[in-house]
């Protein structure tokens, strides 16, 4: 039989989003309304408003702004902006409304939205919550916050359409037209047998086209590409990208089609992916400009701290050649250059690695030959250079072997930065360790220390 749905809201009829000039200029309004605690003004600010500007908003006033904006439109509180909310906002916003309200906004959202609310929430805010929701509400927001974080059970919407294999598109159509609970946004009506396991898959667009007695199952795309409710967001969001998807059910441990992912979603996903690669890979873990002194310190001394560690270790190997440098002052100009040149073709290739290992493109089976790839580009690469380099400082310096120690830690430099670059990412993956966060910080290391061990070794040799 096919599957019943609940509590589902009216969908809103919103504007279109308004640029972001004009969102600042409402937010200069609503601060002088809460200000002044004048309540009309407040709405009147919102009221056009799409509910990710109101979103946006709420998320730019600090926690006192935001909570007294929420007391005073807390009777008329649109649904949709709960989800859009940073995780500090809602916290803030989830507190001014209290249990009961909160409930109550919830119960309106699509199971997926409510879980993710919820999700960021603490544990004592969820219970109190929980506590006072409806029976049905408090037993998909259980079931969902059961899932481990970041899974397709915590992404995954209940309420869906699927239809048995023995219909006809006439009874499918007639079906829908019954229904007075249909999800917001669905493309695709899910085939289940008896058990309830899913065996097909048809668009919303296929059913619509066809003539009203063909069975449902000569129209069906055999393969749903179901995923588990275990199944990590990354890899949900990897799928829809490789078979072009909208939406895919998701299954539990027994087969039995439990809910649906739709495209809205997994863009979601693959955002807060890219936003957590930068961030990382800049040293912070966060968007911590609106977080205090004391939480921003904590995100960002310990990346500070190991970038110190690095630069003292390159320090030593300077200072391993003191006498050769007092020598020959001439390196001291050189060797940045050598240095800087290691670092721009290791960041290439740890940007490569890390790219290709992120779109599955890169397998065990060919990670031997990313390697050799990459350190066979760093020697022609530096083979080039050399020659340019070697020119260039025979010409300023009119000193051959200074030319020939130049070019020979240009060619050595980038062979061994084009090996890292590719090896490191490589290692951390196995290791479990996300490559984005950590190869930049050993990509640093080594193109330093390589870069003026090189340098100032092949010149204590040739040139003293």
């Amino acid at each position: 039989m096919p599957i019943s749905q609940h509590d589902i809201a009216s969908p809103n009829v919103e504007t279109a989003p308004v640029p972001v000039d004009i969102c600042a200029d409402r937010l200069k309004d609503l601060k002088t309304a809460i200000d002044t605690q004048d309540v009309d003004t407040a709405r009147e600010v919102l009221r056009e408003l799409h509910y990710a500007d109101k979103a946006e908003l709420l998320n730019l006033l600090d926690e006192e702004g935001r909570q007294e904006l929420t007391a005073m439109i807390a009777d008329s509180f649109d649904k949709d902006i709960l989800p859009e909310l940073s995780t500090e906002a809602a916290l803030d916003v989830v507190e001014t409304l209290g249990p009961d309200k909160s409930a109550e906004v919830l119960t309106q959202l699509e199971t997926d939205d409510a879980i993710h609310v919820m999700g960021e929430l603490s544990p004592e805010t969820q219970q109190d919550i929980l506590n006072v929701a409806p029976a049905v509400l408090r037993e998909e927001l259980e079931e969902g916050l059961s899932y481990p974080e970041q899974s397709a059970g915590r992404l995954m919407n209940k309420r869906l359409i699927c239809v048995p294999e023995f219909w006809s598109v006439g009874q499918t159509l007639g079906y829908l037209r019954e229904r007075t609970d249909l999800p917001e946004n669905f493309y695709v009506i899910y085939i289940t047998d008896p058990k309830f396991h899913p065996v097909g898959r048809v668009t919303l667009a296929k059913v619509t086209q066809s003539q009203l007695d063909v069975s449902i199952a000569s129209i069906m795309e055999e393969d749903s590409y179901a995923v588990q409710t275990t199944t990590d967001e990354t890899d949900v969001a990897f799928q829809f990208w490789k078979y072009g998807l909208v939406e895919t059910p998701v299954v539990n441990a027994q087969g039995r089609l439990v809910g649906t992912i739709t495209v809205d979603d997994v863009v979601d996903v693959i955002h807060r992916e890219d936003e957590k690669d930068l961030l990382q890979a800049g040293g912070v873990m966060s968007q911590d400009i609106q977080l205090g002194v004391p939480e921003t310190l904590k995100q960002r001394f310990p990346w500070l701290f190991i970038n110190l560690l690095t630069a003292v270790l390159a320090s030593f190997v300077i200072g391993l050649f003191e006498h050769t440098i007092d020598q020959l002052v001439v390196l001291a100009v050189l060797m940045p250059i050598i240095v800087s040149m290691g670092s721009n073709a290791g960041t290439q290739s740890v940007t490569v690695t890390i790219r290709a290992l992120a779109t599955r493109q890169l397998k065990p089976s060919s990670y031997l030959a990313a390697i050799r790839k990459e350190v066979v580009v760093g020697l022609f690469n530096g083979l080039g250079f050399a020659v340019i380099m070697g020119v260039c400082a025979y010409v300023i310096y009119h000193d051959a072997r200074l030319s020939i120690v130049f070019a020979l830690a240009t060619i050595i430099t980038l062979g061994i930065v084009g090996l890292f670059g590719a090896l490191i990412p490589l290692i951390l993956h196995r290791l479990k360790v996300d490559p984005a966060v950590s190869s930049t910080v050993f990509m640093t290391t080594v193109s330093d220390v390589f870069g003026f061990l090189i340098f100032l070794g092949l010149a204590t040799l040739v040139m003293m």
